[in-house]
């Protein structure tokens, strides 16, 4: 059990769990395994902002992230990714295995607003190899709170 795995059996909300033989070497193998589409794997991400403040981006399958929008969005012109020692010492989790449940409630979390029209997604546990699948509603029920906005780059 991971914090994520535990938050979710406590408080009654609806999940699977599914758990790859080995590691998966990219999004569309994880999607293969899980009988999934590319874009209904959810990839967390988190950024820090100056005066070490964080937010997390959950970004869907392949989808890639705007920089110039999520700057627009944060209302500040310098952000990074964090480093793998801060994304541990802020969320509990290594990259790879990162959840947005259970982490701590003042990181701000950014969702793509496309993951809101898919049935059905997975994300990570916490554990390698182990993702949770869920409806978007159902993490959404899991997640102190969320903002949805539109930080994907634009298809031309």
């Amino acid at each position: 059990m991971t914090k994520a795995t535990e938050y979710l059996a406590e408080h009654n909300i609806p999940h699977q769990l599914f758990r790859h033989v080995s590691r998966p070497n990219s999004i569309e193998q994880a999607a293969h395994e899980r009988n999934q589409q590319p874009d209904q794997i959810v990839r967390s991400i988190l950024f820090r902002l100056p005066e070490d403040q964080y937010v997390m981006v959950l970004m869907p399958g392949p989808k890639q992230i705007s920089w110039k929008k999520l700057r627009a969005i944060l209302g500040t012109r310098r952000i990074t990714l964090a480093t793998p020692e801060e994304v541990l010492q802020m969320t509990g989790y290594q990259i790879g295995a990162v959840s947005p449940i259970g982490i701590n409630p003042a990181i701000r979390i950014l969702v793509e607003e496309t993951l809101q029209d898919q049935t059905e997604i997975s994300l990570g546990s916490g554990e390698h190899g182990l993702a949770i699948v869920m409806t978007p509603n159902h993490l959404f029920q899991a997640l102190p709170s969320v903002e949805l906005a539109r930080v994907s780059e634009s298809i031309s």
